[in-house]
């Protein structure tokens, strides 16, 4: 009888645990159920409602995975990015401008009111534009030395051809084989996508020519190519994401994380602030406009988090991340060291975010790179200063150092110090240059996510190593002198730079003033460096003519 009774209460244990699979597999189906009708079409089976204007694609319903975590949802208010901030910032930046007119302000609300995708108005008819105005002007026409053969990043064989589904592998393709892929009549350089083209005109003293017309193509390809899989990038303590194209390009994909007109809050250390998208997109057309040309391309792009995110990627890790926040908005977080989790998710409005895509170099198969220590590294403690903050000879020490004590890294490292304090980027810990040119070669200014975080500060330990050093080229100082004059008026420059991109405004007007003002402190600095040390001491000649008279000819 107890044996009889043993059995019984193991058969009903077993048919709870059957009721209870059933219920969690119809739990789960049921709402692909009820989204399918008759003739595979979403919903009830009612007659289809009369023909709508397209709208846009609205949210998918939520994956299992999804609905398991649907309260999960970030608890800061700057998490819920939207174009709103974009919206704020042009309020403010009417504010700003005062009695601008009527027509300013309703010229503002057009631009609201454009799609991404809409084309942009023209730009109003008058004189020149100030920024066509400065690329004509003699400091920006000097001619490079002539290159050699040992000069270019690669040699390129005009027989040779691109095989395009052979880029993922990096391999080039013999002649046999391009008649599979190129259009009859092109030449084989015509046929090259525009990233590649970029590659190939990297060279040992520029990342592209000042002309190179595959750069703006390139910008629009980086805001309109098809995007087919995305990764999460390892390493780095921040959310990025490695976006492949159809065309088989690749880009650095930063989402927003900040509102236009947020600071960074004053008890952030450096270390732990906020990779901004709009700082990317910024520093590109600031390196443009200082004529360094060290900064891959970057342009600002709307992403579709469903259809360009999580439908295209392969990473398991990314994919689990995703989920649905109360405000029905979907959001993802991926995996990082800081701000990779609920708390700190990545939200659209519903699923449309803001972000920054930064063109790929050539993959480090094709073109080794070397990674330096910057000398004035800061110390990344919380506590500790670096030895460069407490011993006012530091540069003696630096220059008697190689790379450092011969060639020109010095004055390249001079450069980056007034590009960083025109931006506010603290974090400069390393830099690369590319190993086949040696030491003999720029420095890539890359990643500047961590500048225009503060318009209402200077941080003035950034240019420690220009008080330190007193060395700069003439040819920086001289556009920076330009730069301050009222008709090239740097944030007049970089306002109209930043309208050409596609999620403008990119910055908010108190950070284009910022820039003003510490072009004033740079010039003040290597003032009080020539008033020392004398001007030859100071200004290094890195010109083969004479340009003493070129800032006073316009």
């Amino acid at each position: 009888m107890k044996m009889l009774l043993v059995r019984k209460f193991r058969v009903l244990i077993l048919m709870v645990f059957l009721v209870a699979c059933t219920m969690h597999i119809m739990i789960d189906l049921l709402p692909r159920l009820e989204r399918r009708g008759p003739e595979g079409r979403p919903g009830c089976s009612c007659p289809p409602p009369a023909a709508a204007p397209p709208r846009a694609a609205a949210p998918r319903w939520p994956s299992k995975h999804t609905l398991r975590i649907l309260q999960d949802f970030s608890a800061e208010p700057a998490s819920n990015l939207s174009s709103q901030s974009r919206e704020a910032a042009e309020r403010a930046a009417e504010r700003a401008a005062g009695g601008g007119g009527a027509a300013e302000r309703a010229a503002g609300r057009a631009r609201r009111l454009i799609g991404p995708g809409a084309p942009r108005p023209p730009p109003p008819a008058g004189n020149a534009a100030p920024l066509a105005a400065l690329f004509q002007h003699p400091l920006y026409r000097a001619a490079l030395p002539p290159l050699a053969d040992g000069d270019l990043l690669f040699n390129v064989n005009s027989d040779i051809r691109f095989n395009p589904r052979a880029a993922e592998q990096l391999e080039w393709q013999n002649e046999d084989h391009h008649e599979e892929f190129l259009p009859t009549g092109e030449t084989s350089i015509d046929s090259y996508p525009n990233w590649l083209k970029f590659h190939i005109g990297i060279n040992r003293y520029e990342l592209y020519s000042r002309h190179n017309p595959a750069i703006e193509a390139l910008l629009q390809d980086l805001v309109s190519q098809k995007i087919t899989s995305v990764a999460m990038k390892s390493g780095g303590t921040q959310l990025k994401l490695i976006m492949t194209f159809q065309n088989y390009g690749q880009a650095l994909f930063k989402p927003m994380k900040q509102t236009r007109e947020q600071e960074t809050p004053p008890d952030f250390f450096y270390f732990s602030d906020y990779e901004r998208h709009n700082a990317e997109i910024a520093a590109f057309h600031l390196d443009r406009i200082l004529d360094f040309r060290r900064v891959p391309p970057v342009a600002g792009r709307l992403v579709n988090m469903t259809r360009e995110i999580r439908d295209v990627t392969r990473d398991k890790k990314l994919w689990r991340t995703f989920f649905i926040s109360p405000a029905n908005n979907i959001c993802f977080y991926g995996e990082c060291s800081y701000y990779c989790s609920t708390e700190h998710a990545l939200c659209g409005k519903p699923d449309q975010i803001e972000g920054s895509l930064a063109a790929f170099l050539p993959d480090l198969s094709l073109a080794k790179r070397k990674t330096w220590r910057n000398p004035w590294r800061r110390s990344y403690h919380k506590r500790k200063k670096a030895e460069w903050e407490v011993d006012p000879d530091y540069c003696e020490e630096v220059k008697q150092t190689p790379p450092y004590d011969s060639g020109t890294r010095i004055l390249d490292i001079m450069d980056m110090t007034v590009f960083d304090f025109l931006m506010g980027n603290m974090d400069r810990h390393h830099y690369e240059t590319f190993e086949k040119f040696g030491n003999e070669t720029f420095i890539i200014h890359l990643d500047n996510g961590r500048g225009f975080g503060k318009y209402s500060h200077d941080e003035l330990s950034i240019l420690v190593p220009l008080n330190q050093c007193c060395r700069i080229r003439k040819s920086t100082y001289l556009r920076l002198q330009l730069l301050a004059k009222e008709e090239y008026k740097l944030s007049l420059l970089m306002k109209e730079s930043l309208l050409k991109d596609k999620i403008a405004p990119i910055l908010y007007q108190p950070h284009l003033e910022a820039m003003d003002r510490r072009l004033r402190i740079v010039l003040k600095a290597v003032s009080d460096c020539i008033e020392k040390d004398g001007y030859d001491n100071v200004v290094e000649n890195d010109f083969n003519t004479d340009v003493n008279t070129v800032t006073t000819e316009r």
